[in-house]
């Protein structure tokens, strides 16, 4: 398979390649209903995009302001190809260079093996959202201040 790359983004850029990837992942595949995938957070988020050197996209994440990491999708066919891992490692990144010394995300708990292998720790019991079940998760970026805090 081709190479991608990683992009930083925004709403206002890239909505419509963003919200192809989200749509097809979350709606299309997952079952999230149309009302709890678009919220407001899209707008004020940096956003990420994987992309294949045509410009087709193929995976995307958000980092919300908190220092929380969302909406991190990938294509079905680019799974087990690094596109995640890219992506994960991007936001991690650009949380840090945000100034954070935590990040957070809500796992969908089949996936919380791949955010254990890059440094994340379940906080918390598991919970449902969006009828998918979810585990709290978060890796602290200051080893000086390990108990984090975004």
């Amino acid at each position: 398979m081709s190479r991608f790359v990683i992009h930083e983004t925004d709403w206002a850029r890239d909505a419509v390649r963003l919200g192809a990837v989200r749509r097809k992942v979350f709606i299309d595949e997952q079952g999230v209903p149309e009302s709890l995938e678009w919220d407001a957070d899209d707008a004020g988020s940096l956003h990420l995009l994987a992309t294949l050197a045509d410009g087709t996209a193929i995976g995307c994440a958000r980092l919300l302001p908190d220092g929380h990491i969302g909406r991190m999708a990938v294509l079905p066919e680019w799974r087990g190809h690094g596109v995640g891992q890219a992506l994960l490692a991007a936001a991690v990144h650009l949380a840090q260079s945000q100034g954070h010394a935590c990040v957070l995300l809500s796992a969908q708990t089949h996936a919380a093996g791949f955010y254990a292998a890059a440094g994340f720790m379940a906080v918390g019991n598991p919970y449902e959202e969006a009828g998918i079940p979810h585990v709290a998760m978060q890796k602290c970026l200051n080893p000086d201040n390990p108990s984090g805090g975004a």
